[in-house]
């Protein structure tokens, strides 16, 4: 069966992913941590007895944290009317899939999560919904001319237009690689500023989700998001002591995507 496939017929697959951040310019920061990510087609998923959809449970996943404004999106009738909207009509076979990091134990929180339209095992288009830690949201969309198969060696670019670190300016653009295949998922995305910017990558194999994998993936990483939210503080704080210089929160952005 092909990766669509799978995901239309209800499976969950689980990536412990590999997260990087490495920052460019005069002052010079980088991390590396594994972050548990599920792959669902939202309206098909039926995971273990451990996972559940749209209500509480160890690990869930719910429509009103994605596809739209935070904690009350559309789940993936928001990601199917924002692709019809960039040119790209919903045909038989193809399967709107979230690429997130679940609830656990009720809390959300992930600084990035992707739709993405498979057919097959091709993607043919991605969106990036970001999160920053003020409660904001902006998602940047991703595709080829003609909304061809995305490969490895494309790179898709935009301007950044969301405001994610307070230790980075508003200004520069995003190249978006995705590298889907052989059970394995891999994306990176560079915010190029001049001589700034940063580089994050995540990748990891993708598995079937199981009990036993939800309940390794909480006891190996204790928290989830309250663990990254941890992180993400922790690392700002090393920034801070560092001397990197604190900018204002800015006013969001007119649009929710770009």
């Amino acid at each position: 069966m092909t990766l669509a496939d799978r995901l239309a017929a209800g499976e969950v697959l689980h990536m412990a992913a590999s997260v990087t951040h490495a920052r460019r310019g005069t002052l010079r920061h980088a991390f590396r941590y594994g972050v548990d990510y599920l792959l669902l087609a939202p309206d098909h998923a039926r995971g273990p007895a451990l996972m559940a959809r749209n209500r509480f449970n160890l690990l869930s996943v719910h429509d009103r944290d994605h596809g739209g404004p935070r904690g009350a999106g559309r789940g993936s009738a928001w990601a199917w009317d924002r692709l019809a909207q960039a040119g790209l009509p919903r045909a038989p076979g193809m399967v709107m899939a979230l690429l997130t990091q679940p609830r656990i134990l009720g809390h959300w929180f992930t600084p990035v999560s992707f739709w993405m339209v498979l057919q097959g095992d091709r993607l043919l288009a991605a969106i990036a919904e970001v999160n920053n830690t003020f409660g904001q949201r902006h998602s940047y969309i991703c595709h080829l001319p003609g909304f061809a198969a995305i490969g490895p060696a494309d790179a898709m670019t935009a301007a950044k237009m969301f405001h994610v670190s307070p230790f980075q300016d508003v200004q520069g653009h995003y190249r978006f690689n995705f590298a889907l295949g052989s059970g394995r998922l891999a994306i990176r995305i560079a915010q190029l500023d001049g001589p700034n910017g940063l580089d994050a990558a995540m990748a990891g194999a993708l598995v079937p989700l199981t009990n036993a994998r939800v309940l390794a993936a909480c006891l190996r990483r204790p928290g989830g998001s309250v663990r990254v939210l941890v992180l993400i503080y922790w690392h700002a704080l090393r920034l801070k002591l560092k001397g990197a210089r604190y900018r204002s929160l800015p006013a969001p952005p007119d649009q929710e995507i770009s």
